[in-house]
Formats: C-alpha cells, sequence, structure tokens
C-alpha cells in the first residue's frame, strides 16, 4: 500500500486516482488528524460484498462446507453453465 501525505496528494490528485482505479492499489493519506484510505470503486464494492457474505450465518456455512469440500468431489468447470 502506498503511504502519502495530504500535502503529496494534493499536488498529485490525478496521478493518484488514476493509478489507484488503474491497479487496485489503496492509498493511505496520511495527516495532522488521522489517516485516510482511498480504494477504487471496484475494490470498495468487493469489500462490501464480502462484507455482506460473511454477515450472513446460512452463507459462512455454504462458504465453509465449499472450502472442506475434496476437490475430487467438485464439478469439472468445463459442465458449470455460468
Amino acid at each position: 500500500m502506498q503511504i502519502i501525505n495530504a500535502t503529496t496528494f494534493r499536488k498529485n490528485i490525478y496521478q493518484t486516482l488514476n493509478q489507484t482505479i488503474e491497479y487496485n492499489e489503496p492509498v493511505c493519506i496520511t495527516g495532522k488528524q488521522g489517516n485516510a484510505i482511498l480504494l477504487s470503486e471496484e475494490d470498495y464494492k468487493d469489500m462490501l460484498a464480502t462484507l455482506e457474505l460473511s454477515a450472513n450465518p446460512a452463507m459462512q456455512k455454504k462458504i465453509v462446507e465449499g472450502l472442506n469440500t475434496p476437490l475430487t468431489e467438485c464439478m469439472d468447470e468445463d459442465t458449470v453453465k455460468w
């Protein structure tokens, strides 16, 4: 994660924004009263989706079951209809 101070961020805001969007690398912007994290919209939406799934006990159970399922018992990816 890139760490920059607020002054540097102000000077390079467009370049920093574009790099964050293009490379999906968060940026920590440090300030006198604390720090803030800049994320791409894609990373932010992915994080929210992960939190939503993690908050659902039924989904947690399915995820754990899936992680514990041997690959030999899984469907071949070529047979899955996306």
